[in-house]
């Protein structure tokens, strides 16, 4: 078994956004040398239109992690964490590492109350609502990190169909079948750190970081405490893979 020389890096976006809003830590980390992607889920970015499932998620994170060589550190912020904890639950043997960001709340109860109720009051707009969220955006992000989410569109019109296939998603259990390393990253103002203790102690493994000045967007509040976060997790999920190949060994389906 060989040694890997690096640790691949799959980074799965949020709600509404796609594979751009990563454009932060692509560029830092692919300084560093590292094998970095960031695909579009179903109904996002280069892929609106099509129907958003769960499943369909899961396949194109683990079609990227393919794309990288069938194993590989995956990150994921807000409907990505989500999705990103799906996929470390149905296919641990491809994911070295889990990061999961903003979403350490109970899916049901967290998607209901924050988005469903707006998304449905957005559907009614003539563009449905598009324009609000362009404008949200320009107001709440630097003007780089503004640019990074919406180069890549705004799939407002996905947002229902994604809130009520994540809402059913029993993340704590995913998590807890997962035996792999975990970091869960939160932005110290977000107000989806509600159930974080909860998601920590499910963790085999698990790390629980909080970012200072930044809101539930940590990754484009604060780009490079984010990205030094994600090198970090990296190095250490190589540390283990290479001990790992040294030693013979396969880490399998259980993570470890």
């Amino acid at each position: 078994m060989s040694v890997p020389v690096d640790v691949p890096i799959v980074l799965v976006h949020g709600l509404r956004v796609s594979g751009s809003m990563w454009r932060p830590q692509v560029d830092l980390l692919t300084e560093q040398g590292r094998r970095v992607v960031a695909p579009d889920l179903p109904g996002h970015g280069s892929r609106r239109g099509e129907d958003f499932s769960l499943g369909r998620a899961v396949d194109a994170v683990v079609e990227a992690i393919d794309g990288v060589g069938g194993r590989a550190l995956v990150v994921g912020l807000s409907l990505g964490g989500f999705v990103s904890i799906a996929t470390a639950a149905a296919a641990p043997g491809k994911v070295s590492g889990l990061v999961a960001a903003s979403c350490t709340a109970k899916p049901a109860q967290a998607l209901a109350q924050v988005y469903r109720i707006p998304s449905v009051l957005m559907e009614r707009l003539p563009d449905k609502g598009a324009t609000l969220n362009e404008r949200f955006h320009r107001l709440t992000l630097r003007d780089t990190a503004a640019d990074a989410v919406l180069d890549g569109g705004l799939a407002v019109e996905a947002a229902t169909a994604v809130i009520d296939a994540v809402s059913d998603m029993d993340a704590l259990s995913a998590l807890e079948s997962y035996r792999g390393p975990v970091w869960l990253v939160n932005g110290a103002r977000d107000h989806f750190r509600i159930h974080e203790r909860q998601f920590f102690d499910a963790c085999a493994e698990g790390r629980l970081l909080n970012v200072p000045r930044a809101g539930h967007m940590v990754s484009l509040d604060q780009p490079v405490d984010f990205a030094r976060i994600v090198s970090d997790a990296a190095d250490v999920v190589w540390v283990r893979e290479s001990a790992a190949a040294r030693e013979g060994r396969s880490l399998g389906s259980d993570g470890v």
